[in-house]
């Protein structure tokens, strides 16, 4: 067994590892996935759908952020190395080999789950597995790729939302809806472009050209402000007429401004300036797709407000302040 920087490496199924492994998950980054679930089920006319059917239908949206992080990292080690050294797999606290066997496996729970719910969903959770699969060497070697290559996944999930909780009855995704999933590409592209800042020397280091990479920070930060601006521009177009999914939007299109411009005017342009136009770009996509939700039901406020709070807790207590 190969061993770690400190001599020793935890075997797979032990506490050890399985708090790792958490690490690699990314916990305070569920809600983003949830969230992108939860908008889809929200579509649905579910006032006859059990609580308990709802809660259940939501943790596989919950967790498969987790489980899809965990997968791409084992195949970018070599710039996690220099970007995060505090990852596990970076430290070789854990091998490769056990993550990857743990992600497969958690996917496939996933998939099996959301099979039960709706044939379509669980096809479209196998197109996402081999989009997560494949992501990293798009993202190495494609400088546009990335983001939109990331996007599309992450736009899958209010899809398989929707065709989960309505039933095997239904079979197209309702026309009148097709900005969400514009909503949810150009939020999660617009995270993922700036996210690649953090690992701008990592990543010029190993040979990995993303848009940051070959562009550099200022250009990265304009092709961020179209993506966050057709996002919010899509949002505000999608018939917002209740005042919680008003103030959630307005919160989500103040914090992308306030990231954006920091970003804009930053002198050092690095990692630690990277962070709150990074964050900025989570809490947005998280707000806008909470205003979105209760678009549909806004007798979910309690629950969208007990979520965002658990999100900031769970950031807060983030392994390395200066990684998202």
């Amino acid at each position: 067994m190969k061993k770690s920087l400190s001599g020793k490496q935890f075997s797979f199924g032990t506490f050890g590892f399985w708090k790792s492994y958490l690490i690699h998950m990314r916990p305070y980054l569920f809600f983003v996935s949830g969230l992108a679930g939860l908008s889809g089920i929200a579509l649905s006319d579910i006032s006859g759908f059990p609580v308990w059917k709802t809660i259940i239908l939501f943790i596989p949206f919950f967790l498969g952020y987790g489980f899809g992080q965990a997968l791409t990292d084992c195949f970018q080690i070599d710039t996690d190395k220099i970007s995060s050294p505090y990852r596990p797999m970076s430290q070789g606290i854990v091998s490769v080999k056990s993550v990857l066997l743990t992600s497969i496996v958690g996917l496939t729970f996933i998939g099996s789950m959301l099979f039960l719910f709706h044939i379509y969903s669980f096809l479209f959770s196998l197109l996402a597995v081999f989009g997560l699969a494949t992501y990293s060497y798009v993202k190495k070697n494609i400088w546009f790729g990335g983001p939109f290559y990331n996007a599309w996944i992450m736009a899958l999930l209010p899809v398989m939302g929707y065709f989960a909780s309505a039933g095997n009855v239904v079979k197209i995704f309702p026309e009148n809806h097709y900005h969400l999933i514009f909503i949810t590409f150009f939020c999660y592209a617009n995270f993922v472009l700036i996210g690649y800042l953090k690992d701008i020397d990592a990543d010029r280091e190993t040979g990995y050209k993303t848009f940051p990479v070959v562009f550099g920070w200022t250009k990265t930060m304009i092709v961020g402000d179209v993506f966050g601006i057709i996002a919010l521009t899509i949002f505000w177009n999608s018939g917002v007429d209740d005042m919680t999914s008003y103030i959630f939007g307005i919160a989500g299109s103040i914090i992308f401004i306030i990231g954006q411009t920091i970003g804009h005017i930053s002198k050092d342009k690095n990692e630690k300036d990277a962070m709150i136009p990074i964050i900025s770009t989570v809490r947005t996509f998280i707000l806008i797709h909470s205003a979105f939700i209760l678009q549909q039901k806004q007798e979910w406020l309690i629950q969208m407000l007990i979520l965002y709070i658990l999100f900031e807790i769970v950031l807060y207590y983030r392994p390395s302040k200066y990684q998202i």
